[in-house]
């Protein structure tokens, strides 16, 4: 069958027409969705899940969450395929964030939630006992890192029970190497093993296990976590934060970290709403550790924990927006999601 010329021009012409809007729908698309840093850890997958919630309810914009390690996820921020970091430990990503500051890749919107300590931790009563558990104080005068040396065979590797086994962070968080530095500036690096988790549920389960069975156990850990709120832990004593000796070799304490919450300044023109509302964005220690504290009692997942959130501390989220048909917005949506 013979197709009239005109008739070829038509069709050509309604088929760049397609690519064209094809190709504007999809801009758009991509330019609706905000993709924030889910690393893996509990409490920033929660913030994201409350800010992505927001997102979409408030400001019609479609979040997406990249799950991956710190590194990729900071490089992907300054890159522009990340918007929104929740969490930023500043000081655990010292270098980083400076560089992607002064090279203007990176808006530090400030805190997220108080600067949050982080170190190592030992149960309670290894220290102290515990007269209800029928526990006696199995090293009440470990009380420090410098203790460790004297006390290692309490914390025995069962790979290895020539030494003491430490439960490092998971590989691919900056503070596991920095653990590693630390044990090398204390000289426990013969005393002890350095054991890595594959994860922070892991890690989590490691301490869990050990404290409900009343045994002694040493690994790094921070707040805010479920775990700090659950259990009875005391942080060991490490020589107070010196920067020059930080920068040495890292044998000092941890500086409380500041964890901010960090954008790409192109979402300051795709949705500049948002950005505001994130500027507002803030928490406390002890509303993160109940956050956490409930995920782990009700085994909540992450979307149920961010839902548990607005409904209970509407006082809280309530200030972060400008406009009160906002906060209509996401009270509706939370009705919804909930089925009140």
């Amino acid at each position: 069958m013979k197709i009239k010329e005109g008739t070829v021009v038509k069709l050509a012409t309604v088929l760049l027409m397609l690519l064209m809007v094809f190709s504007w729908s999809s801009q758009v698309e991509a330019q609706e969705q905000i993709v924030f840093s889910d690393f893996n850890w509990d409490s920033v997958q929660v913030h994201n899940r409350i800010a992505g919630f927001v997102a979409k309810h408030a400001f019609g914009l479609e979040p997406v969450y990249e799950f991956g390690e710190t590194v990729p996820l900071v490089t992907g921020l300054r890159r522009g395929d990340v918007d929104v970091s929740m969490e930023m430990w500043v000081d655990n990503t010292r270098e980083i964030h400076e560089e992607a500051m002064d090279a203007g890749e990176m808006i530090d919107l400030g805190p997220n939630f108080p600067d949050s300590p982080q170190g190592w931790y030992i149960p309670t009563f290894v220290i102290e006992g515990d007269e209800e558990r029928g526990i006696e104080p199995i090293a009440p005068d470990l009380k420090s890192v410098f203790d460790l040396a004297d006390h290692w065979e309490l914390f025995r590797d069962p790979e290895n029970p020539d030494k003491g086994r430490f439960y490092n962070a998971p590989p691919g968080w900056i503070v596991h190497d920095i653990n590693i530095a630390k044990f090398e500036a204390y000289g426990l690096e013969e005393h002890f093993e350095i054991f890595n988790p594959g994860s922070d549920a892991a890690l989590a389960t490691a301490f869990v296990t050990a404290y409900q069975r009343g045994e002694p156990i040493i690994g790094y850990y921070w707040e805010p976590t479920w775990l700090i709120g659950l259990l009875d832990l005391t942080m060991l004593e490490e020589p107070p934060f010196d920067p020059e000796q930080w920068e040495e070799n890292r044998g000092t304490a941890f500086n409380p970290c500041p964890v901010h919450i960090a954008i790409n300044p192109s979402l300051v023109e795709k949705s500049p709403q948002m950005v505001s509302f994130l500027a507002h964005y803030e928490t406390t220690m002890e509303q993160n550790n109940e956050i956490l504290a409930y995920m782990r009692e009700e085994e909540a997942s992450i979307e149920e924990a961010a839902l548990w959130f607005f409904d209970n501390y509407r006082h809280v989220w309530h200030q972060w927006f400008v406009q009160d048909s906002l906060i209509e917005k996401i009270e509706a949506a939370v009705a919804e999601e909930l089925g009140n």
